[in-house]
């Protein structure tokens, strides 16, 4: 390995030639407290900056061991490095000047969610890897290697020494952190032995600051649990926490327009995964599988059994393995729940306002004029209850206009002034004077899933990868339409998407594995290799986020270029 020394020379040597010549500097250099890796030079000052990483040893980094020893712990602990450095690199960004993106000093930009990310890794035994990226400057495309010692000599060991020591912080501080997400983690694994599908403490704070910022909003109304969904939840660091537990079963939120029901779904949706303290949503725990589904028209649907929704349609087609590259507001929708079934959700959440409404329910008075023989679509509401009690599927639904799912829920909540109300026993009383008019549909097997993909795209190793922010990522210019997929928290999360459809089309899709077994494959890889695995192996950029199975799963179903 070569010293900060060698890289200084090297880099006066190679000033003011062309920029090509920074190519030089690729490999490791040993500095004070740690190496720095420059392992992917830019190619150009205009072009994507260079990737570096800081390699911190264990006893240099010196964060304490039972900081990092369970999963939950160490994300979060990795989740305050990144965050720490971001700070800190912010402050000498573009000090270092020249041309093009000259002088960046960037690392991920974390949102609210706590993410697993490239970008920092803990290693088993302590050390830290710090990935973030430089823009090596210029003037033009000459070389200013004046500039670039300014950032490898001055301005990186500030933020090393500040961000990636265990020293440099607060101890409480960083306890807190941990203590965090113990709590977390104990709170949503006592979803499951309290027979819940989600909780929201007391306190917290659900509306957000704008429609661009997930920031809490303040001067909100802090949420308080009513006293017949009250839940006492004794966490091992936080103590008592009281606040609304929603049972498993089909859960209705109602209330007026602009009252919170939406707030309190996004809210519930987001609970999947943890939150910074002061995030006001950090005791918002919701079933980690929990899937958000509506109508999503125009979407590639691909051999899904989606029988137990629709069946005889009129132009003869097989809906037990159906296939459309321009699916309708309620194919789609059904194609969406019967893929949450197939990733292993156990709780649906669904906003009346993104359904497609002959999916959700049909009036007394169109069944009276449009008889059941002669409507293709079994609606949601003549299966919600079959999915609860039979497959175990748990509904959260907001409604605001649709009072027939009252007969059908188990709990109903109305959303008064950003204030939950059970409201079950009124509206039950209020439901039995308007009785349902339906027949019961037969009762569903479980779909089939066991159809098996393959690929009619063949890609090469250097084929284009490009996501855009949450809505997109294109494989080879196919674009995968992600937009309804309304749980991706941070776009890095779609970076890696694009790598693991990547993986899955050159590795895995071969007409021989079903869309489960494909997911499997790549949950292993991950579990054994890292995003590495997925990545070719060869060296790991900052810029991805891990998703979770049904992410993963919703970008492989979206893909146009699969087929049974």
């Amino acid at each position: 390995m070569k010293s900060s020394e060698d890289l200084r020379t090297l880099l006066e040597r190679i000033d003011h030639r062309s920029y090509p010549a920074y190519k030089d500097t690729a490999g490791s250099y040993q500095f004070g407290g740690y190496v720095l890796s420059i392992d992917h030079v830019q190619g150009d000052p205009f072009a994507s900056p260079s990737d570096v990483s800081i390699h911190v040893p264990a006893a240099v980094a010196g964060f304490p061991a039972e900081y990092f020893d369970k999963t939950h712990r160490r994300v979060a602990l990795q989740d305050l490095l990144t965050r720490t450095f971001g700070r800190e690199a912010a402050q000498f960004s573009f000090k270092a000047k020249g041309s093009g993106k000259s002088g960046l000093l960037s690392v991920s930009r974390c949102g609210q969610e706590i993410l697993e990310r490239s970008a920092c890794r803990i290693l088993p035994a302590g050390g830290v890897v710090l990935r973030f990226h430089v823009g090596f400057p210029a003037n033009g495309r000459t070389i200013n290697a004046r500039e670039l010692m300014k950032i490898f000599f001055e301005f990186l060991p500030r933020c090393a020494e500040r961000a990636l020591k265990y020293r440099s912080y607060p101890a409480a501080r960083v306890r807190g952190v941990i203590e965090l997400a113990d709590d977390q983690e104990y709170l949503r694994g006592q979803l499951t032995e309290r027979g819940l599908a989600a909780f929201v403490a007391d306190g917290s704070v659900l509306p957000r600051e704008s429609g661009v910022s997930a920031l809490p909003m303040k001067g909100a109304v802090p949420f308080r649990a009513p006293e017949s969904l009250t839940v006492t939840m004794q966490l091992p660091h936080a103590g008592a926490r009281r606040g609304m537990g929603i049972p498993r079963g089909i859960t209705m939120i109602a209330g007026g327009g602009y009252h919170g029901k939406s707030t309190l779904l996004k809210a519930l949706e987001l609970g999947v995964y943890n939150h910074i303290a002061g995030d006001g949503r950090e005791y918002v725990v919701t079933d980690a599988g929990a899937m958000k589904l509506r109508a999503e028209d125009g979407r590639s649907i691909t051999g899904v059994d989606i029988s137990m929704f629709i069946r005889n349609l009129p132009n003869g087609k097989d809906t037990a393995r159906f296939s459309t590259e321009d699916a309708s507001g309620s194919t789609s929708q059904a194609a969406n729940v019967v893929e949450a079934m197939e990733a292993g959700s156990r709780v649906f959440l669904i906003d009346e306002d993104t359904s497609a409404t002959n999916f959700m329910i049909r009036d007394e008075l169109m069944q009276r004029v449009i008889n059941r023989e002669s409507e293709p679509i079994i609606p949601f509401i003549d299966r919600v209850e079959e999915l609860y009690r039979t497959f175990g599927i748990s509904t959260i639904l907001v409604a605001g206009s649709c009072g027939s799912y009252f007969h059908r829920a188990d709990h109903i909540i109305q959303m008064k002034q950003y204030q939950p109300v059970d409201i079950t026993a009124l509206a039950k009383r209020e439901a039995a004077a308007f009785p349902l008019q339906t027949e019961a549909p037969d009762a569903a097997a479980e779909p089939n899933f066991t159809r098996c993909i393959h690929c009619t795209q063949r890609l090469e190793d250097r084929v284009k990868v490009r996501a855009s922010g949450v809505d997109s990522v294109s494989i080879d210019r196919e674009v995968v339409d992600l937009r309804y997929v309304e749980q991706l928290a941070d776009p890095e999360q779609v970076n890696l998407l694009g790598q693991i459809l990547k993986y899955a089309i050159q590795n895995l899709m071969d007409g021989k594995r079903t869309v489960n077994e494909i997911v499997d494959a790549i949950e292993a890889v991950l579990k054994a290799r890292g995003m590495e695995g997925i990545c070719g192996g060869k060296f790991l950029p900052a810029g991805y986020a891990l998703p979770r199975r049904q992410e993963i799963a919703a970008c492989i179903n979206r893909y146009r270029r699969l087929r049974v």
